[in-house]
Protein backbone atom coordinates (compact mmCIF):
# COMPACT_ATOMS: atom_id res chain seq x y z
CA UNK A 1 0.00 0.00 0.00
CA UNK A 2 1.56 3.56 -0.73
CA UNK A 3 1.32 6.58 1.23
CA UNK A 4 -1.73 8.15 -1.18
CA UNK A 5 -3.65 4.98 -1.57
CA UNK A 6 -3.34 4.84 2.18
CA UNK A 7 -4.33 8.37 3.05
CA UNK A 8 -7.20 7.92 0.59
CA UNK A 9 -8.30 4.74 2.73
CA UNK A 10 -8.06 6.82 6.10
CA UNK A 11 -9.79 9.81 4.98
CA UNK A 12 -12.47 8.05 3.29
CA UNK A 13 -12.67 5.41 6.28
CA UNK A 14 -12.18 7.41 9.64
CA UNK A 15 -11.39 10.85 9.04
CA UNK A 16 -14.97 11.77 6.67
CA UNK A 17 -17.25 11.46 9.83
CA UNK A 18 -14.87 13.06 12.28
CA UNK A 19 -15.10 16.46 10.01
CA UNK A 20 -12.51 15.66 6.96
CA UNK A 21 -9.82 17.32 8.79
CA UNK A 22 -6.26 16.12 10.73
CA UNK A 23 -2.94 17.47 11.71
CA UNK A 24 -0.16 16.46 9.57
CA UNK A 25 1.34 15.19 12.96
CA UNK A 26 -1.85 13.18 13.27
CA UNK A 27 -1.60 12.08 9.64
CA UNK A 28 2.01 10.94 9.78
CA UNK A 29 1.18 8.99 13.10
CA UNK A 30 -2.20 6.97 11.76
CA UNK A 31 0.04 5.58 9.28
CA UNK A 32 3.15 4.45 10.74
CA UNK A 33 1.29 0.96 11.68
CA UNK A 34 1.49 0.73 8.03
CA UNK A 35 4.34 1.17 7.96
CA UNK A 36 4.67 4.05 5.22
CA UNK A 37 7.61 6.66 7.23
CA UNK A 38 6.83 10.74 7.22
CA UNK A 39 9.05 11.94 4.48
CA UNK A 40 6.34 9.22 2.48
CA UNK A 41 3.03 10.72 3.88
CA UNK A 42 4.07 14.61 3.09
CA UNK A 43 5.37 13.36 -0.27
CA UNK A 44 1.81 11.86 -0.72
CA UNK A 45 0.27 15.13 0.98
CA UNK A 46 1.71 17.30 -1.08
CA UNK A 47 0.95 15.51 -4.74
CA UNK A 48 -3.10 15.87 -3.43
CA UNK A 49 -2.73 19.09 -2.75
CA UNK A 50 -1.64 19.63 -6.19
CA UNK A 51 -4.39 17.22 -7.32
CA UNK A 52 -6.62 19.26 -5.56
CA UNK A 53 -8.00 16.27 -3.28
CA UNK A 54 -6.55 18.20 -0.34
CA UNK A 55 -6.37 22.01 0.84
CA UNK A 56 -4.10 23.04 3.50
CA UNK A 57 -5.81 24.08 6.93
CA UNK A 58 -4.64 25.54 10.26
CA UNK A 59 -6.13 23.19 13.58
CA UNK A 60 -5.37 23.60 17.00
CA UNK A 61 -2.66 20.67 16.87
CA UNK A 62 -1.00 22.32 14.04
CA UNK A 63 -0.76 22.24 10.45
CA UNK A 64 -3.10 20.11 8.94
CA UNK A 65 -4.95 19.27 5.65
CA UNK A 66 -8.58 19.08 4.90
CA UNK A 67 -10.72 17.30 1.98
CA UNK A 68 -11.85 19.28 -0.58
CA UNK A 69 -15.24 19.09 -2.39
CA UNK A 70 -13.92 17.27 -5.27
CA UNK A 71 -12.46 14.67 -2.92
CA UNK A 72 -15.99 14.59 -0.63
CA UNK A 73 -17.40 13.62 -3.76
CA UNK A 74 -15.01 10.86 -4.57
CA UNK A 75 -15.56 9.50 -0.98
CA UNK A 76 -19.11 9.59 -1.18
CA UNK A 77 -18.88 7.61 -3.96
CA UNK A 78 -16.30 5.01 -3.09
CA UNK A 79 -17.93 4.44 0.24
CA UNK A 80 -21.27 3.88 -0.91
CA UNK A 81 -19.41 1.28 -3.34
CA UNK A 82 -17.57 0.26 -0.77
CA UNK A 83 -19.88 -0.92 1.89
CA UNK A 84 -22.51 -2.57 -0.92
CA UNK A 85 -24.87 -3.98 1.41
CA UNK A 86 -27.65 -6.00 -0.01
CA UNK A 87 -28.64 -5.42 -3.64
CA UNK A 88 -29.91 -2.04 -5.58
CA UNK A 89 -32.95 -3.14 -7.93
CA UNK A 90 -32.10 -2.73 -11.36
CA UNK A 91 -33.98 -0.97 -13.84
CA UNK A 92 -32.69 -2.55 -17.02
CA UNK A 93 -31.47 0.29 -18.60
CA UNK A 94 -27.80 1.19 -19.16
CA UNK A 95 -26.29 4.38 -18.61
CA UNK A 96 -24.21 4.98 -22.21
CA UNK A 97 -21.73 7.75 -22.60
CA UNK A 98 -20.16 8.75 -26.10
CA UNK A 99 -17.14 10.76 -26.53
CA UNK A 100 -15.13 12.60 -29.50
CA UNK A 101 -11.35 11.37 -29.47
CA UNK A 102 -8.68 12.14 -26.87
CA UNK A 103 -6.10 12.91 -28.54
CA UNK A 104 -3.41 13.14 -26.00
CA UNK A 105 -2.50 9.42 -24.78
CA UNK A 106 -1.91 10.78 -21.47
CA UNK A 107 -5.24 12.47 -20.82
CA UNK A 108 -6.67 9.34 -22.84
CA UNK A 109 -5.38 6.79 -20.28
CA UNK A 110 -6.78 9.06 -17.01
CA UNK A 111 -9.92 9.16 -18.38
CA UNK A 112 -9.91 5.39 -18.91
CA UNK A 113 -8.86 4.55 -15.30
CA UNK A 114 -11.33 7.23 -13.96
CA UNK A 115 -14.11 5.60 -15.82
CA UNK A 116 -13.30 1.86 -14.95
CA UNK A 117 -12.80 3.72 -11.79
CA UNK A 118 -16.82 4.54 -11.46
CA UNK A 119 -18.25 1.07 -13.58
CA UNK A 120 -17.85 2.16 -16.97
CA UNK A 121 -16.65 -0.21 -19.51
CA UNK A 122 -15.50 0.33 -23.18
CA UNK A 123 -17.38 -1.24 -25.87
CA UNK A 124 -15.04 1.47 -28.10
CA UNK A 125 -12.42 3.92 -27.95
CA UNK A 126 -15.07 6.42 -28.03
CA UNK A 127 -18.15 4.58 -26.36
CA UNK A 128 -18.45 3.10 -22.72
CA UNK A 129 -21.86 1.79 -20.87
CA UNK A 130 -22.57 1.63 -17.52
CA UNK A 131 -25.12 -0.86 -15.25
CA UNK A 132 -26.08 2.75 -13.40
CA UNK A 133 -25.50 6.44 -13.67
CA UNK A 134 -22.31 7.92 -11.59
CA UNK A 135 -22.77 10.59 -9.32
CA UNK A 136 -19.66 11.45 -9.74
CA UNK A 137 -19.61 11.72 -13.66
CA UNK A 138 -20.62 15.05 -14.33
CA UNK A 139 -17.53 16.16 -12.33
CA UNK A 140 -14.72 13.78 -13.48
CA UNK A 141 -15.90 15.17 -17.61
CA UNK A 142 -15.71 19.33 -15.86
CA UNK A 143 -12.27 17.96 -14.11
CA UNK A 144 -11.06 16.95 -17.23
CA UNK A 145 -12.39 19.64 -19.95
CA UNK A 146 -13.73 15.94 -21.41
CA UNK A 147 -17.42 16.53 -23.41
CA UNK A 148 -19.89 13.69 -23.77
CA UNK A 149 -23.49 12.95 -24.99
CA UNK A 150 -24.98 10.83 -22.34
CA UNK A 151 -27.97 8.61 -22.77
CA UNK A 152 -30.18 6.08 -21.03
CA UNK A 153 -31.13 3.11 -23.16
CA UNK A 154 -32.11 -0.52 -23.01
CA UNK A 155 -30.40 -2.93 -25.05
CA UNK A 156 -32.55 -4.79 -27.82
CA UNK A 157 -30.64 -8.05 -27.24
CA UNK A 158 -29.39 -10.46 -24.22
CA UNK A 159 -27.57 -8.14 -21.62
CA UNK A 160 -25.80 -11.15 -20.07
CA UNK A 161 -24.02 -11.27 -23.65
CA UNK A 162 -22.75 -7.44 -24.22
CA UNK A 163 -21.76 -7.74 -20.26
CA UNK A 164 -19.59 -10.46 -21.15
CA UNK A 165 -18.16 -8.44 -24.03
CA UNK A 166 -17.60 -5.21 -21.83
CA UNK A 167 -15.91 -7.02 -18.98
CA UNK A 168 -13.48 -9.77 -18.20
CA UNK A 169 -16.24 -11.86 -15.36
CA UNK A 170 -13.74 -15.07 -14.89
CA UNK A 171 -11.06 -12.72 -14.29
CA UNK A 172 -13.05 -10.72 -11.95
CA UNK A 173 -13.98 -13.78 -10.40
CA UNK A 174 -10.84 -15.68 -9.83
CA UNK A 175 -9.71 -12.28 -8.24
CA UNK A 176 -12.21 -12.29 -5.63
CA UNK A 177 -11.48 -16.01 -4.79
CA UNK A 178 -7.83 -14.71 -4.07
CA UNK A 179 -8.84 -11.86 -2.38
CA UNK A 180 -10.64 -13.69 -0.64
CA UNK A 181 -7.59 -16.47 0.52
CA UNK A 182 -5.42 -13.92 1.30
CA UNK A 183 -8.03 -12.09 3.42
CA UNK A 184 -8.83 -15.15 5.20
CA UNK A 185 -4.85 -15.64 6.01
CA UNK A 186 -4.60 -11.76 7.03
CA UNK A 187 -7.13 -11.64 9.17
CA UNK A 188 -6.43 -15.23 11.16
CA UNK A 189 -2.85 -13.95 11.29
CA UNK A 190 -4.51 -11.06 14.25
CA UNK A 191 -3.57 -12.15 17.68
CA UNK A 192 -6.95 -12.79 19.91
CA UNK A 193 -5.19 -9.53 22.15
CA UNK A 194 -3.58 -7.98 19.87
CA UNK A 195 -2.59 -3.70 20.11
CA UNK A 196 -6.03 -1.44 18.91
CA UNK A 197 -2.89 -0.14 16.43
CA UNK A 198 -2.06 -3.98 14.88
CA UNK A 199 -5.99 -4.13 14.09
CA UNK A 200 -5.90 -0.52 12.53
CA UNK A 201 -3.35 -1.73 10.18
CA UNK A 202 -4.85 -4.94 9.80
CA UNK A 203 -8.27 -3.18 8.88
CA UNK A 204 -6.30 -1.43 6.89
CA UNK A 205 -4.92 -3.48 4.71
CA UNK A 206 -8.19 -5.36 4.07
CA UNK A 207 -10.48 -2.23 3.66
CA UNK A 208 -7.48 -1.44 0.82
CA UNK A 209 -7.72 -4.64 -0.90
CA UNK A 210 -11.69 -4.72 -1.37
CA UNK A 211 -11.13 -1.37 -2.14
CA UNK A 212 -9.03 -2.09 -5.21
CA UNK A 213 -11.94 -4.03 -6.79
CA UNK A 214 -13.30 -0.79 -7.61
CA UNK A 215 -10.95 -0.62 -10.04
CA UNK A 216 -12.62 -3.74 -12.04
CA UNK A 217 -16.23 -4.65 -10.51
CA UNK A 218 -18.59 -2.20 -11.87
CA UNK A 219 -21.26 -3.25 -9.19
CA UNK A 220 -23.49 -5.20 -11.86
CA UNK A 221 -26.94 -6.63 -11.21
CA UNK A 222 -27.25 -9.64 -10.00
CA UNK A 223 -29.11 -10.93 -12.62
CA UNK A 224 -26.37 -10.35 -14.95
CA UNK A 225 -24.03 -12.18 -13.35
CA UNK A 226 -23.11 -16.09 -13.41
CA UNK A 227 -24.85 -18.56 -10.80
CA UNK A 228 -22.89 -18.47 -7.32
CA UNK A 229 -20.81 -15.23 -8.18
CA UNK A 230 -17.89 -15.64 -6.23
CA UNK A 231 -17.85 -11.27 -5.24
CA UNK A 232 -21.31 -11.91 -3.06
CA UNK A 233 -19.20 -14.39 -0.50
CA UNK A 234 -16.39 -12.21 -0.38
CA UNK A 235 -18.48 -9.11 -0.18
CA UNK A 236 -19.92 -10.86 3.13
CA UNK A 237 -16.82 -11.72 4.43
CA UNK A 238 -15.80 -8.54 4.17
CA UNK A 239 -18.72 -6.46 5.78
CA UNK A 240 -18.47 -8.72 8.44
CA UNK A 241 -14.60 -8.72 9.21
CA UNK A 242 -14.80 -4.24 8.81
CA UNK A 243 -17.21 -3.84 11.10
CA UNK A 244 -15.93 -6.35 13.92
CA UNK A 245 -12.74 -4.98 13.59
CA UNK A 246 -13.32 -1.31 13.60
CA UNK A 247 -14.02 -0.32 17.31
CA UNK A 248 -10.56 -1.03 18.06
CA UNK A 249 -9.45 0.61 14.82
CA UNK A 250 -12.06 3.53 15.55
CA UNK A 251 -10.26 3.76 18.93
CA UNK A 252 -6.46 4.05 17.80
CA UNK A 253 -7.52 6.79 14.93
CA UNK A 254 -9.50 8.64 18.14
CA UNK A 255 -6.87 8.78 20.31
CA UNK A 256 -4.26 9.65 17.56
CA UNK A 257 -5.72 12.46 16.57
CA UNK A 258 -6.65 14.24 19.75
CA UNK A 259 -2.82 14.27 20.34
CA UNK A 260 -0.78 17.67 20.17
CA UNK A 261 1.90 17.82 17.76
CA UNK A 262 5.16 15.90 19.30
Amino acid sequence: MNARAALFDLYGDHLRTRGGRASVAALVRLLAPLDIAAPAVRTAISRMVRQEWLAPVRLPQGPGYAMTPKCARRLDETVARVYRSGSVPWSGRWQVLVFQPVRERARRERLRADLSFLGYASLSETTWIGPRPSGELAALLDDQQVRADVFESTLDGDPRELVARAWDLSAIARAYEEWMEQAVDLVGGLARDAPDHQIFATRSRLVHGWRNFLFRDPGLPPELLPPAWPGEKARVYFEQEAARLLPAAAAFVDRNLDKGVH
